[in-house]
């Protein structure tokens, strides 16, 4: 069964190719590069173009921030709660960059 907006959808389409929104576009005519992971590369390039991140990658992006905070602050009780949360993302670091190679 076809989805219900499919004709909607390619009534769009013909209208931009009526229209050429697709005439001189980048890499007209030429062939696709091809992909190391076929299945997987339009989540991938989605992904990347969303800005999307491993979760090793924001988790090390907040101890950042978490070392800028200890730099700037003087009061001993936040800095010791500071150094405890470092201490447990270096660990929820290491244990996603584990899972991501994977």
């Amino acid at each position: 069964m076809a989805h219900p907006l499919e004709d909607l959808i390619d009534a769009r389409i013909r209208a931009a190719q009526a229209e050429g929104a697709f005439d001189d576009l980048p890499g007209q005519g030429k062939p696709l590069a091809p992909e190391a992971d076929p299945e997987n590369a339009l989540l991938n390039r989605l992904l990347r173009e969303s800005g999307a991140v491993p979760e090793f990658v924001s988790l090390s992006r907040a101890l950042e921030r978490l070392r800028a905070e200890l730099r700037e602050t003087g009061d001993r009780t936040r800095r010791a709660d500071i150094l405890k949360e470092m201490s447990m993302m270096d660990a929820r670091i290491e244990l996603a960059r584990n899972a991501h190679r994977r």
